[in-house]
């Protein structure tokens, strides 16, 4: 088997700014310049999309700031549709909390369909959703 793959992405990064940007009253806590965005490959994962927090513990150890990798998994998430991609991407942002402190938030009160579907409505009234489709590649 194949080993995984790494490799930064600036395209989606670029969406996961805007959307954070557009949806104040959801993401004014998350701090975009400590939320990176990584493409993974070769992945037997059966998930869309997954977010990484940096834990107290090792932002103790290594001195450092909370932060959150956003991995984008190739061969799951390039085959959705553009409103689905941008639901994920959503989807992973929900898990950040309010406190940007490293954690995650479980799905559950802050992490379900109800709530991603909220948001994408509040999002997709916003902005144009075609404009951002296009930069995705559909």
């Amino acid at each position: 088997m194949a080993r995984i793959k790494y490799v930064p992405d600036q395209k989606i990064k670029e969406i996961v700014d805007i959307v954070v940007s557009s949806i104040p009253e959801y993401f004014s806590h998350i701090d975009t310049a400590r939320v990176f965005v990584y493409r993974s490959y070769n992945t037997r994962s059966g998930a869309i999309a997954r977010i990484h927090g940096f834990p107290r513990i090792w932002q103790l150890a290594l001195g450092s700031r909370p932060a959150y990798i956003i991995e984008i998994i190739s061969e799951n998430f390039d085959c959705l549709r553009c409103h689905d991609k941008i639901r994920t991407i959503i989807h992973e942002l929900l898990h950040i909390p309010k406190t940007f402190s490293g954690g995650l938030r479980p799905h559950g009160r802050y992490v379900n369909s109800r709530i991603i579907n909220r948001v994408f409505r509040i999002f997709s009234s916003r902005l144009e959703i075609e404009d951002l489709c296009n930069r995705l590649g559909r």
